[in-house]
């Protein structure tokens, strides 16, 4: 306990805390990346702007999250644009400095070891989901990994959309359209029923063997 108090006092001393407002920019791809960025809270959508100024989005990540646990320790650029989709708090932790502790502070290395493997594997899943899916099985197995159990009724479950359609859609390469379209296919099938931006999971085992396909 002792050790690891002292290895979120180190951080502490540090990061550095920025507010960023609903819109502003996060990182930018091609800007140098000398520091580690994580989201603190909120919620920042990551993808690529075009040359047009259209942000398109691959994936939204809440807080508390890595945004970029990676390009500082290549000393490169940061290799994915990130835009804030609400008030949010990111820290960021300057790699150089950071590397002169990380010898009196082994489990805190580990510690960091431990999340570029975490975002290597779970980098790994959605690209083969992108590459080996169809797109009804990209939003099944989207959906089954968002399912909370619902209370009182057995063997349901519920999805809450906090993401606007087309930022679904865009973390499942689809259009808005095909979406709508294979969320009415799904509830047709019997799988879920559709309120607003309440998903209910009539049927999870089927919603996961479709995922699976």
């Amino acid at each position: 306990m002792r050790r690891m108090a002292d290895e979120l006092a180190t951080l502490g001393q540090l990061a550095t805390l920025r507010h960023v407002a609903a819109g502003q920019s996060v990182l930018c791809s091609g800007t140098e990346a000398s520091s580690l960025v994580a989201l603190r809270s909120g919620e920042v959508a990551l993808g690529l702007r075009t040359a047009d100024g259209v942000f398109r989005t691959e994936r939204i990540v809440r807080g508390p999250a890595w945004l970029d646990l990676s390009s500082a320790w290549l000393a490169g650029p940061h290799a994915m644009d990130a835009q804030a989709m609400g008030p949010a708090s990111v820290v960021e932790l300057p790699r150089d400095v950071l590397e002169s502790h990380l010898a009196a502070h082994p489990g805190l290395a580990q510690r960091l070891i431990q999340g570029l493997a975490r975002e290597v594997q779970a980098l790994a899943v959605n690209t083969h989901a992108l590459m080996h899916k169809d797109a009804p099985g990209r939003l099944a197995q989207w959906l089954h990994q968002r399912c909370v159990p619902l209370p009182g009724c057995s063997g349901q479950a519920m999805v809450k959309l906090t993401d606007r359609k087309r930022d679904v859609a865009s973390q499942l390469a689809i259009t808005p359209e095909t979406l709508s379209r294979l969320m009415r296919s799904f509830s047709r099938q019997g799988l879920i029923e559709v309120a607003g931006y309440n998903v209910r999971v009539i049927d999870p085992v089927g919603l996961a063997r479709l995922g699976q396909v």
